[in-house]
């Protein structure tokens, strides 16, 4: 399996530079190749070589970010022109320039990321941009947020998300979220889903600090349509998966009335590699209809000895008056880049409506 850092080889220099050469009168070929493929850039991991593309590619622009801007925007077009494609990760270091050079000339900026994030997002780039200008840059985003472009409207929400994910957290929109709401308002109903789902994104990481607000947004968009009642559901699953109160009780989801029985792992011991197995019967004893979220935690342990439940879902539908299903569920401790998976005792749960509601112990040798 190739690594994400291959995207950056040696052809793919080479043919940059050839789309590059006629745009930028001081770009020199050999030179731009000589310096990337360095004898320390094959042992570099890819955010590394982003920087060190970017880096490079500043040698032969302009010093000055206002004079550099416009052969920006021409490498793009020339770019396209020539049969790149829009979306191609290996160009992120083009937003990046952006962020490392652009970062005192805010005028400047702002119309490039609207033009660069149509090529390759820029939802990265405009962190800094956050940190340094603050309510400044964000109305500049509640413009993009009308943007007759979809992926400059998907830059408002996904670029303004307080905790993004592998991005610079916003520690001001952390702690008060308001800032950002008339942009997620414009939003909430856009044609796009890629965008809708931005949306949900944002109030998930509003909803890790801010619940009471996020709930309010949800009473104030529910049943504005089925889009708005999705992205109310996707923005609230970290609250879902934390039992909080106030959202189950949003979606009516209670565990009175259900009961689980027969909680058995069967793999009581798994290799690193293997299958967890577990089963369990799930019956509704009510005399009316429940619907049921059903999920399960999973405990893992920690290197310092500790345990770290992650949860995930199973199913959610509901369950007719006495019926009772017989659920069988298998996790996977095949090795991924997201997670050290370490040897010991670890845990299992079963969790209905947010509460758990059996727990067993399995070894992972």
């Amino acid at each position: 399996m190739s690594l994400i850092k291959d995207i950056y080889t040696p052809a793919f220099y080479n043919r940059f530079a050839d789309v590059v050469t006629p745009v930028i009168p001081s770009f020199e070929k050999n030179t731009f190749v000589t310096m990337i493929l360095t004898d320390s850039f094959t042992n570099m991991e890819w955010k590394e070589r982003m920087l060190h593309t970017t880096k490079v590619f500043h040698h032969f622009l302009p010093e000055a970010f206002p004079e550099a801007a416009p052969l920006l925007l021409k490498t793009v077009d020339a770019l396209l022109e020539q049969g790149w494609g829009e979306d191609g990760l290996a160009f992120v270091f083009l937003p990046e320039y952006v962020a490392l050079y652009g970062l005192e000339d805010l005028a400047v900026a702002i119309p490039v990321l609207e033009r660069l994030t149509q090529f390759v997002s820029c939802e990265f780039a405009v962190r800094p941009f956050l940190l340094k200008y603050g309510n400044d840059m964000i109305r500049e985003m509640t413009k993009w947020s009308l943007h007759p472009n979809h992926k400059v409207r998907r830059l408002a929400s996904e670029g303004s998300r307080p905790r993004l994910p592998w991005g610079l957290a916003i520690p001001a929109l952390k702690k008060d979220p308001l800032p950002i709401l008339p942009l997620l308002e414009n939003l909430k109903n856009d044609p796009s889903e890629w965008v809708r789902r931005s949306v949900a994104n944002n109030l998930n990481d509003i909803a890790k600090d801010n619940p009471a607000v996020v709930l309010e947004i949800a009473h104030k968009w529910k049943g504005h349509s089925k889009e708005t009642d999705a992205i109310i559901k996707h923005g609230c699953r970290t609250l879902l998966k934390q039992g909080h109160t106030e959202v189950l009780s949003y979606y009516g989801l209670q565990s009175s009335f259900i009961a689980v029985k027969g909680f058995e792992i069967r793999t009581t011991e798994v290799k690193m590699g293997d299958t967890l197995e577990f089963a369990m019967v799930v019956t509704n004893t009510h005399t009316q209809s429940q619907i049921v979220r059903l999920e399960y935690g999973i405990y893992y342990l920690k290197a310092n000895g500790s345990l770290n439940r992650k949860v995930f879902k199973i199913s959610e539908r509901e369950y007719k008056a006495g019926e009772s299903v017989t659920v069988v569920k298998r996790h996977s401790f095949r090795p991924i880049t997201t997670r050290v998976f370490y040897a010991g005792m670890h845990q299992a749960s079963v969790i209905i409506n947010g509460v758990e509601m059996a727990i067993s112990s399995f070894n992972l040798v």
